[in-house]
């Protein structure tokens, strides 16, 4: 899970009034509770949290193209002697963000919908752009002080999100909310810097488009991640168009590249939407093939997986549910190591079996010393219902939290959760593949429609593959044209 420097508001305060920077880009003086060290240091803190959190794609070609271009990039930015890393991480979500020292990470999910290295480089060069104009330290400066405001909407007790772990994810959100204006500058350096690099800007525009379609067909439930934590004026296609024109003159720039091609072949394969194997939800139920297991999940929960845990809650944000790897060598010896972590004391304890398994259930609250801190915090006491189930040469600790107050009407879907947990036999659901992108050559000229239709593409995902390949349905595609399908 991403960890976070966390600051008493004594030193916030004194560091408000004794540190000042001269921001890179535009050359001013900001306030700044980040100094640079300060800033490196938080990547390299986060940078191992976060590939931990969503594991890295198993693509060599991919990540080192991510790293050249970035590297490229980097030369030629504001903050030329930072050591950056950049990384593609195994996510579905349409997402690219920036850490504070460096650090920038693709998600898997926005490398599909890219349809050239020139549309990639835009995007890459905006969140460089957000590290040398030090917006991710300014909006980190801010968590400082906000921190624990910042879970209120999420979960109702603090103390709950750090049961499960999600305290620092809650404030790593502030990473991705930037200001229009910031973004407004982000997209010029993201402009300046790939054109730089020799790649023809304006088709970091037509990205743009994909993602508003994107957010137009999934509905606002589902807006793509950058879309959300980007704002996106209207007037930002013009702008960026305006923008490459006139890099393109200060630069004497000729040749620029768009890479179409190029790019396709290189994501021919790449997986898309949720991997099974990884886990994945179907009628209310989770299932994890490599693990071959199965349990419940409450309706109307919404549902996270990592690769540590399984987190669930209501939308109400006042129960916490997760099922993760439990540490020690038998149930009892797990119990003890998840209680004394988390400073919790059984108050009950038994073992029981759960569909033929060996467990142990135990229920649980605050120590007297955690009870009287959150008084003392005005915060509710907690209780939990721990459920220890040794399979499969692993034991399973299913936690279900709420407050001491909420625990007796959150106890039944606790309980039902951790009950249910079971072995997973369906061979259907043990054997399910992924959907791959595949990079197709059109053989005679037509629609996009017509195109997609001599793929075997269905109705019903006509206007997905359009977006995907950042066409229209009735524009004309050429013969040899190179067009994505999704395949299993």
């Amino acid at each position: 899970m991403r960890k976070h420097f966390v600051y008493s508001l004594a030193t916030s305060v004194f560091l408000l009034f004794n540190s000042c920077a001269t921001n890179p880009v535009t050359g001013k003086r900001d306030i700044s509770l980040v100094s640079e060290e300060q800033e490196i240091a938080m990547g390299l803190e986060a940078d191992p949290q976060i590939v931990a959190q969503y594991g890295l794609v198993q693509n060599p070609t991919l990540q080192k193209f991510i790293q050249e271009k970035g590297q490229q990039m980097a030369a030629v930015s504001h903050r030329p002697n930072l050591k950056y890393e950049f990384k593609i991480v195994d996510s579905p979500i349409l997402n690219a963000f920036a850490v504070p020292g460096g650090y920038v990470y693709f998600t898997r999910g926005i490398m599909a919908h890219f349809n050239s290295e020139a549309q990639f480089a835009g995007v890459l060069g905006h969140e460089i752009g957000h590290i040398t104009a030090r917006h991710s330290a300014q909006q980190q400066s801010k968590s400082i002080l906000t921190q624990g405001v910042l879970l209120g909407g999420m979960i109702a007790f603090p103390e709950l999100a750090e049961l499960g772990d999600v305290a620092s994810q809650g404030a790593s959100l502030l990473f991705l909310k930037f200001g229009r204006d910031d973004e407004r500058q982000s997209d010029e350096l993201g402009v300046e810097y790939s054109t730089k690099i020799g790649y023809d800007a304006s088709h970091m525009a037509d990205f743009f488009q994909t993602l508003q379609r994107q957010s137009a067909q999934s509905g606002q439930g589902e807006i793509p991640e950058w879309q959300s934590t980007h704002p996106n004026p209207a007037n930002r296609y013009s702008t960026v168009h305006q923008l490459a024109d006139q890099w393109k003159q200060k630069t004497n720039a000729t040749n620029l590249k768009e890479g179409r091609d190029s790019y396709l072949r290189m994501i021919d394969g790449l997986i898309y939407g949720e991997d099974p194997k990884q886990g994945f939800v179907e009628n209310n139920t989770f299932y994890h093939p490599e693990l071959k297991f199965q349990f419940p999940v409450p309706t109307g929960w919404n549902i996270q997986n990592t690769p540590q845990q399984v987190q669930m809650a209501p939308k109400d944000g006042k129960a916490l549910l997760f099922l993760r790897l439990a540490q020690g060598t038998s149930l009892e010896t797990a119990a003890q190591q998840m209680l004394q972590a988390n400073q919790l004391q059984a108050i009950e304890s038994k073992q029981v079996t759960v569909n033929g398994l060996p467990a142990l259930a135990v229920i649980a609250q605050q120590s007297t010393q955690q009870q009287q801190q959150a008084q003392q915090q005005q915060a509710a006491p907690i209780q939990a219902l721990s459920y220890f189930i040794q399979y499969g040469g692993n034991i399973y600790n299913i936690t279900g939290v709420s407050a001491a107050a909420d625990f007796n009407n959150y106890f039944q879907s606790f309980s039902a959760v951790a009950q249910n947990f079971r072995q997973l036999t369906d061979q259907e659901k043990i054997n399910r593949k992924p959907e791959v992108v595949r990079i197709k050559t059109v053989k005679a000229a037509g629609t996009l429609t017509q195109v997609l239709r001599t793929f075997s593409v269905p109705d019903k995902r006509l206007e997905e593959m359009a977006i995907l390949n950042g066409m229209q349905l009735t524009d004309r595609v050429e013969a040899k044209t190179l067009i994505k399908v999704i395949e299993k």
